[in-house]
């Protein structure tokens, strides 16, 4: 069984001590390829150390996260910008809109987003979205552009089922799905059977959103078992059924390629 944590910060300071037993961790727990979405100038060195360490486990998602636009928003694009020209992406991400921690930058915030997603257009890129109590401004944003030319995944989905039909309705978009699913109160479960084998990915954000059983506790790739094992089980699936279509879709939606001959038939 094979599983693609398609959105993990385990280069971020939290596993400076440990991260090379947390990367063996994840290898044993069969998660074959982690996908690494950035945060802002000040965590690209960080990455693209990881990536350099683990070249063919890691791919790399270049991006400015929304929590990091400030006042020096154009300046932080411009270095991000420059990026694509020195070496390869998978995704543009982490971006998007984020109304949980502050409002002051909500118009900086819409200018950032639509920015990276011209650039996903221009390079064909998918985008990774982080849409925190903003669905419908995110919403607002996407349908600047045409359907056809827009696609990714809206990550750590946390919305209702309106929220979840709209965002099933651009036809390019995943929906990830991480440790919150396990949580006792998360309504998240109700919603699992609405959402096409074919348009879900898994992912852990670690360091955040530990699945139950090691809820409050560091995250980190390897416990995304749990998190696939709970899905299965709300969908009255095998596990390696949902490893393999969920890998097969992370594989298609980030141009991996990945050894896929041990995996059974998808759904």
């Amino acid at each position: 069984m094979f599983l693609v944590d398609t959105h993990t910060h385990v280069y971020e300071p939290q596993f400076d001590e440990d991260r090379e037993s947390s990367i063996v961790a994840s290898q044993e727990a069969g998660v074959a390829h982690l996908i690494l979405p950035n945060i802002d100038v000040e965590s690209i060195p960080r990455m693209h150390s990881l990536k350099a360490l683990y070249p063919d486990y890691v791919s790399e998602a270049m991006g400015l996260h929304p929590t990091s636009v400030k006042a020096d928003f154009r300046e932080q694009l411009g270095v991000i910008h420059d990026e694509f020209d020195v070496r390869p992406y998978v995704a543009i991400g982490e971006i998007g809109i984020d109304l949980y921690w502050d409002k002051t930058y909500l118009a900086e915030q819409i200018e950032a987003f639509e920015t990276q997603i011209d650039w996903s257009v221009e390079r064909n890129l998918p985008i990774i979205i982080h849409a925190r109590e903003a669905w419908e401004v995110v919403f607002s944003s996407l349908d600047r552009f045409p359907l056809d030319k827009i696609r990714g995944v809206f990550h750590s989905f946390s919305g209702d089922e309106a929220d979840l039909e709209r965002a099933l309705s651009y036809p390019h978009f995943c929906i990830g799905i991480n440790g919150v699913v396990t949580f006792k109160k998360n309504t998240l479960q109700s919603l699992l059977q609405q959402i096409p084998p074919k348009r879900l990915l898994l992912e852990t954000d670690s360091p955040y959103l530990a699945p139950v059983p090691h809820r409050g506790r560091r995250n980190e790739p390897a416990y995304m078992v749990h998190t696939a094992n709970h899905i299965a089980h709300c969908l009255d699936i095998d596990v390696a059924i949902l490893a393999q279509a969920t890998t097969e879709n992370a594989c298609r939606l980030f141009d991996l390629s990945l050894n896929l001959e041990r995996l059974k038939p998808s759904l």
